[in-house]
């Protein structure tokens, strides 16, 4: 190897010399259209199905390696020049389609979305994804690239891809960092009008450090990635896009500060200002701190007046259920990170600290880059019903004394591209029996009715069909694996001969995180042994997933399960499969019959692989976490326990290895195995097509991205026009009246409540509220007083709560107003109120600001008990604190 430090290297581009009448194949290799097109798939299988395997699915390293010959006899072929003319005709036809928006919304090309997120995962051979966040994030472009919604987004492009896992003979996960060649992958450099590179750059503490600007075609969408591997940069700098979810904290921040604020540079390098800005999760939230910029230096405005502008347009999205997973950096690092920047911001050190913090006031509190995204974004939300509410719990402290449930984190529940991860003769089967409408209006349910109408007999060969080939993959790679790492031939025999194409057979394939608990199967060893020792209705598992490399927990319980597959006489129905990556995880979720997912409850955010197998017709058996929350119902699958939670993990770990031996043995094990006289098992088909037909159309990311372009992105577009309109009128408007509401916000006083509490309230009478409050130096028309009311628990709390507002009847004088409000109960019960002032700024409606919300003091009494006589219809009420 020649090092380019030790001469100089001219470099020049060898393409493949391809016939004429294949040159649109460089168009559709070079779109990652292609990867949920299988009509276009096939015609790189038709040039040379060994390559395409070899190449790990790359089209554009098949075509520069495929023999001269196969080109020459494929432009030869009538047959394959038809199919790629119409494959090339679809490509055109998709990126020129119309796009989708919701009834009386604006054209959609009157504004743009920019979606930012620190890996994206849209096919195996290009490797700049680890996991769940990843495969999201690509699957969003995809959708996005199918409604044709103005979206385009930025990552960073790592040299080596996400590690390859291979494990030792014990079953010790080992790691290999494979370089990736870019020449060799659908990835173009961004050049100027002068034919050279985009480049912009970002200050470092003592340099600055130059970014190259690259891009990827996702059907419409681009994405652009930026790299920091470049001769300008020193041997350091030249890392920062070395390698995804690598190095230590130091070398998190650089990458955070190349996406976030190189991101926002790059794409204004190239003439690009969204109207929208989407955080995929808090990696990218220095991007608000940069568009501040910008706005402060374009405009002369203070921060605070920048901030609403930006704010306006910044769209937030956390996957995170567990602050331990949070990118935090200690105070001290931010300061010489950000040494000079602060002063562009307009702030101080310490207002740019308070940023990231939850209490602004706690010095020593480390740097949140989630609290920085909630800071600077007007919009956040989690990805499932469930984690919006564990959200709102875990960021209530950014908003002081507001009610959980009104924190304002929405929730969007996630999805999965459908096309991309259905099995490709159950594709072809909904196109038979669903017509092309489905892959249209994938969310549309009456159109997955039609599910209904498959034969019985035609949905389970398609279903055996893909248990086989997952069967015979998976003996395949077993067989390369044990090779690899010394088992003995007989071993090895027995292992792969051991798999079935016809045995129940049981996925579960994600991240190794302690959490996910992926030994709950070995809890019980003699339970485990009686499930696997059957030969009548044999079952067997198949496991993949990676630890992080730092991640000693995880990677113990990979060698567990590989221990046991090794050591225990049945050990062969517990099979461990190597380098868990897309290509994997498409034949498991589209191969088993059971998807298994074994979180503790409340650390699932959503759970895609669930979703991806539910499409394909696997049932899921799960914790009620995440997404199977919100979707279980006992015909769809199965849930393990009843959606506990337990202060003690062991008890809860004992308990829940319980539920789903039950289930495997009562349940899952006799349904599947419950045929009638055409072998037919018709019960676990119609569960099928009920998991089919009605979480297909929820849990789709044409569903989510829509979601998110109906109750964020729209929104978000509409509200930054607004703060824009009139030279950034409104946006310091804001400011200014924030900043006099902060000024006089502690000056409020609720001095006095009335209420008549002491008789009882017939059901349909109303309860009359009178409160008086000091407003000292601010007016009735700058708050808004109200009424908080609800149901009480046996503790005293209220649950839940609505809202009712007060009307201002009387100026009495000395800044003291008096305000009236009726409470009108709709059924019966305990209800308690309270009595809060809240900013009435017309601009502030419906968007907290954190400081800004006055509460009747907690001593008084307010909360009248409501109790029903049956034969009277009476309310007694009684006062309580």
């Amino acid at each position: 190897m020649l090092k380019a430090n030790s001469a100089k290297i001219r470099h020049f581009q060898v393409e493949p010399s391809l016939p004429e009448a294949l040159k649109p194949l460089i168009d559709i290799a070079n779109n990652l259209w292609w990867t949920w097109n299988y009509d276009a798939v096939e015609l790189f299988v038709r040039l040379d199905q060994n390559l395409w395997t070899q190449t790990k699915h790359n089209p554009v390293k098949l075509l520069g390696m495929v023999s001269q010959d196969k080109l020459e006899s494929a432009a030869r072929d009538e047959g394959f020049l038809g199919q790629l003319q119409q494959v090339h005709q679809q490509l055109k036809t998709h990126v020129s389609r119309a796009p989708w928006m919701p009834d009386g919304q604006k054209d959609p090309n009157e504004y743009s979305i920019c979606y930012f997120c620190s890996e994206f995962g849209m096919t195996e051979s290009l490797q700049i994804y680890s996991g769940g966040l990843g495969l999201l994030a690509g699957d969003h472009l995809k959708s996005a690239s199918e409604l044709g919604i103005p979206l385009l987004a930025v990552g960073l492009l790592y040299r080596y891809g996400y590690f390859q896992q291979y494990l030792s003979s014990d079953g010790w996960q080992q790691e290999t960092d494979p370089k990736l060649d870019f020449s060799q992958l659908p990835v173009h450099q961004v050049k100027d009008a002068s034919g050279e590179q985009v480049k912009v750059s970002v200050r470092l503490p003592g340099r600055d450090v130059k970014i190259a600007l690259w891009k990827v075609k996702v059907g419409k969408v681009d994405l652009y990635l930026l790299d920091t591997n470049l001769p300008e940069n020193n041997t350091e700098d030249r890392t920062i896009t070395g390698q995804l979810y690598g190095g230590d904290m130091e070398m998190r921040i650089k990458q955070e500060i190349v996406l976030g604020i190189g991101g926002v540079r790059a794409l204004e390098a190239i003439g690009i200002r969204p109207d929208v800005c989407h955080m995929n999760e808090g990696h990218s939230a220095f991007l608000g701190l940069e568009r501040i910029r910008r706005l402060i230096e374009d405009n002369d405005l203070a921060f605070d007046e920048a901030r609403q502008a930006a704010a306006a347009s910044h769209c937030f999205t956390t996957h995170t259920p567990v602050p331990a997973g949070i990118d935090r950096f200690p105070p001290e690092m931010i300061k010489r990170y950000f040494k000079d920047y602060h002063e562009s911001l307009r702030l101080d050190m310490e207002g740019l600290l308070a940023l990231g913090r939850e209490n602004v006031g706690d010095k020593g509190e480390f740097f949140s880059m989630a609290v920085l995204a909630i800071r600077t974004a007007d919009w956040c939300n989690g990805v499932s019903k469930l984690h919006g509410e564990v959200s709102r719990g875990m960021w209530q402290n950014v908003w002081p004394d507001v009610p959980t449930g009104e924190v304002p984190i929405g929730h969007v529940t996630n999805g999965v591209h459908a096309r991309s991860w259905l099995d490709p003769q159950l594709v072809r089967l909904f196109d038979r029996y669903l017509g092309t409408p489905w892959r249209e209006d994938q969310a549309d349910k009456d159109v997955w009715r039609g599910i209904a109408e498959i034969p019985d007999e035609d949905l389970w060969r398609v279903h055996e069909d893909a248990r086989q080939k997952l069967v015979v993959w998976a003996k395949r790679k077993l067989r390369t694996q044990m090779e690899r790492q010394g088992k003995s031939p007989e071993m090895i025999r027995n292992h792969c001969e051991a798999l079935s194409d016809d045995a129940l057979t049981v996925g579960f394939a994600r991240r190794f995180a302690t959490y996910k608990r992926g030994t709950l199967l070995l809890r019980d060893m003699k339970r485990l042994e009686r499930l696997l020792e059957s030969e009548q209705r044999p079952i067997q598992f198949l496991i993949a997933g990676k630890a992080h490399p730092a991640d000693g927990g995880g990677k113990a319980l990979i060698r567990e399960l590989v221990q046991f597959s090794n050591e225990s006489k049945l050990g062969h129905r517990i099979v461990f499969l190597e380098d868990y990556d897309i290509g994997v995880a498409r034949y498991l979720v589209q191969g088993c019959d059971i998807w298994l997912n074994t979180p503790r409850r409340g650390m699932e955010a959503s759970g895609t692989s669930g979703m991806k197998a539910a499409m394909n017709g696997v049932l899921n058996c799960s914790i009620l976490d995440g997404w199977w929350d919100e979707a279980y119902e006992p015909d769809l699958g199965w849930a393990i326990g009843r959606r506990e939670e337990y202060a003690n993990p062991e008890q809860g770990d004992d308990i829940e290895s319980r539920a789903l031996y039950d289930l495997l043995e009562n349940q899952i094990i006799p349904l599947f195995y419950q045929r009638d006289d055409q072998g037919m098992p018709r019960e676990w088909v119609a569960r099928m097509k009920q998991c089919i037909g009605r979480l297909a159309p929820a849990f789709n990311t044409n569903r989510m991205v829509q979601d998110y372009t109906r109750k964020y992105y729209l929104p978000a577009a509409r509200r930054a026009a607004t703060m824009a309109a009139d030279g950034l009128k409104n946006s310091v408007d804001m400011a200014h009246v924030k900043h006099r509401l902060h000024e006089h916000w502690d000056g409020i006083k609720i001095l006095n409540i009335n209420a008549q509490l002491d008789k009882p309230l017939e059901l349909r009478q109303t309860l009359d509220v009178t409160a008086e409050i000091n407003l000292a130096k601010l007016e009735p028309s700058e708050v808004r007083v109200q009424i908080f009311a609800g149901t009480i628990d046996n503790d005293g709390d209220m649950v839940g709560g609505s809202t009712i507002d007060m009307r201002h009847e009387k100026d009495l004088g000395g800044g003291k107003h008096k305000f009236v409000g009726v409470i009108e109960p709709t059924t019966s019960g305990r209800y308690g109120f309270a009595v809060r002032v809240i900013p009435g700024a017309e601009l502030l409606d419906g968007f907290w600001e954190p400081g800004l919300i006055c509460w009747d003091a907690p001593e008084r009494p307010v909360a009248p008990v409501v109790e029903e006589k049956v034969e009277e219809k009476k309310v007694v009420a009684s006062s309580a604190s």
